[in-house]
């Protein structure tokens, strides 16, 4: 080990072997542990500074450093920098892209290029390839063969057409990256826990995609109270999806106020209608003075007999 050797003197003659391992240590700070410390030594680290990048978020990505650390700006990087920008990376959005996905720029460049050009093949456009890229920023590290299964899977498992899919994806882009493992957990739960038919949860997901991706733990919550407490039926609900990404606390507080004031009344058929968007998406002081007809302290002081 290169610690145990005591320092040669200085006019002693080395041998070639050590004098090669002098020449191949780079004059890097010893024990190093953090990449900042290496931006002196290193003009890539330091251009990538200077683009944006994060180094302290970086080295908590496993392998992420020692990556960096191997790459020569002029000669790896420079033509990964130049394919995203034409993929449509903003500049100022180049720095945060690659702290959150180094390892794009130890990809090979070919590779990079045809996973575009199967998105394009897939009538995606230029504008949703970059749109989608900046959301999901792993995106381009599937193979071909990855995306086109994913892309199967979201339109044979939700009977969904093909404009629709894209659709789908161009909004939640990391439904191509992330596990699948939880999307189908979902989408079981949504059918013989929740009782939802096929085609409900159809609409279901394509107006809240994130549903596919949301803590099944929470969904069940949500849903036992709006079914079986506030009886909400499973149409109302498709119509209204978006109100499973509500907190079930603020549901429960604005349910619970309405039928104190004996207004919780949700069925379109009768007089004074009040529908979930109104129930969850409206700042408190809109939803006091509009739907619940009262002033926002009557709400407060509500809240603090719960």
């Amino acid at each position: 080990d290169w610690d145990d050797i005591p320092p040669s003197s200085a006019l002693k003659e080395i041998s070639e072997e050590e004098a090669i391992q002098i020449i191949a240590e780079p004059l890097l700070p010893l024990q190093s542990s953090t990449l900042r410390d290496y931006v002196d030594h290193s003009e890539t680290l330091a251009k990538l500074v200077h683009l944006g990048v994060d180094l302290s978020q970086v080295e908590k990505r496993q392998k992420a450093g020692q990556l960096l650390l191997t790459l020569d700006f002029e000669k790896d990087i420079k033509k990964i920098l130049l394919f995203l920008k034409d993929v449509g990376v903003e500049d100022n959005q180049l720095g945060p892209f690659l702290t959150k996905n180094p390892y794009i720029l130890g990809e090979d460049l070919e590779a990079l290029e045809t996973r575009v050009a199967y998105l394009k093949s897939k009538k995606f456009g230029k504008s949703e390839i970059a749109q989608m890229v900046s959301r999901a920023p792993y995106l381009l590290l599937f193979s071909v063969e990855r995306l086109d299964n994913r892309l199967g899977f979201f339109k044979n498992e939700l009977g969904l057409s093909v404009k629709q899919t894209k659709d789908l994806v161009i909004r939640l882009p990391r439904l191509l990256t992330g596990k699948l493992e939880p999307v189908k957990e979902n989408l079981q739960v949504c059918q013989i826990e929740l009782g939802f038919q096929r085609s409900e949860i159809q609409q279901i997901v394509f107006k809240t995609p994130k549903i596919l991706t949301a803590s099944r733990k929470r969904l069940k919550q949500t849903f036992d109270y709006l079914h079986n407490i506030m009886g909400i039926p499973h149409r109302m609900l498709t119509r209204f999806p978006q109100v499973f990404n509500s907190k079930l606390l603020r549901i429960r507080e604005r349910h619970m106020f309405l039928k104190f004031l004996g207004r919780a009344q949700y069925d379109p058929a009768k007089p004074s209608y009040i529908s979930l968007d109104q129930l969850v998406s409206l700042p408190d002081e809109v939803f006091c003075a509009e739907i619940a007809k009262a002033s926002i302290e009557d709400f407060e002081k509500f809240l603090k007999t719960l």
